[in-house]
């Protein structure tokens, strides 16, 4: 009997795509909460270049997972526009936990900006603290700022690419929400280029959803947009245009989730 669809999709959803979502998130739970003590044992005996291999190993079978069990393919446009031996900053619509996934194996290393609630959370924040990521408090707008500026700096400068979502939080599939400045801001001091993304991970893995959907997601890699000479709002405005413009689908609306 077919269950009644999900927000994103007209479609009803049957009981086998509630089945395999199921045994996904179970599986994905178990093998991260498996891996996180794993990777907590073996991080005194690591550099950072291997912590961060060895950690990303979840987000390979994660992925792996979400392919076999969900039935879920991923197509990349763009991936020659990744510059080699130079860090950027990443600047990237927000969907789901996919991106957050799937980037690590793309950018790497990278550091990622995140709140820091995240870190809190049992096993996964903990083995994503040793991939030092920068942690912000929301609720401290400029303080959240200026740990950014900051802290972002240092990973740039170490080589460490920056990977930010603009937008602040996930947004439901075919939207995107407005951009902060904090992303182009980092990108102008640290004088390094703005590599932009766009994709439609929530219409497979929405947002705040045990669902995962069969289907494509399709991610799309700009040519690294320059920052010399331009303010944080030009350059911003610049990112959001190309994210808009490259949308893999058809934007239906606009605003958080």
């Amino acid at each position: 009997m077919p269950i009644p669809s999900s927000a994103h999709n007209q479609a009803p959803v049957g009981i086998t795509t509630w089945l395999r979502s199921l045994l996904f998130f179970a599986l994905y739970n178990l093998i991260g909460i498996i891996h996180s003590l794993l990777c907590l044992a073996a991080a005194p005996f690591q550099d950072f270049e291997q912590r961060y291999w060895f950690v990303n190993l979840w987000s390979q079978v994660t992925m792996w997972l979400l392919r076999k069990i969900n039935g879920v393919s991923i197509e990349v446009d763009g991936l020659e526009n990744i510059p080699k031996g130079q860090p950027v900053v990443v600047m990237c619509n927000h969907q789901s936990q996919w991106e957050t996934f799937y980037l690590q194996l793309l950018i790497s290393p990278q550091a990622t900006i995140l709140k820091r609630e995240l870190l809190w959370v049992p096993f996964f924040g903990w083995g994503l603290a040793l991939l030092r990521p920068i942690a912000i408090d929301r609720s401290k707008g400029s303080q959240a700022l200026k740990t950014l500026l900051r802290v972002g700096q240092e990973r740039l400068r170490e080589g460490i690419s920056v990977v930010i979502y603009p937008e602040g939080t996930r947004q439901p599939p075919g939207s995107i929400g407005s951009f902060n400045v904090g992303g182009a801001m980092l990108a102008s001091r640290a004088s390094v280029e703005v590599l932009p993304m766009s994709h439609n991970s929530g219409d497979c893995w929405p947002g705040r959803s045990l669902l995962r959907l069969p289907g494509t997601i399709r991610l799309r890699i700009g040519k690294p947009i320059a920052t010399e000479g331009k303010s944080t709002k030009q350059i911003t405005a610049e990112v959001e245009a190309w994210i808009r413009q490259h949308y893999p689908g058809e934007l239906r609306a606009v605003g958080p989730a």
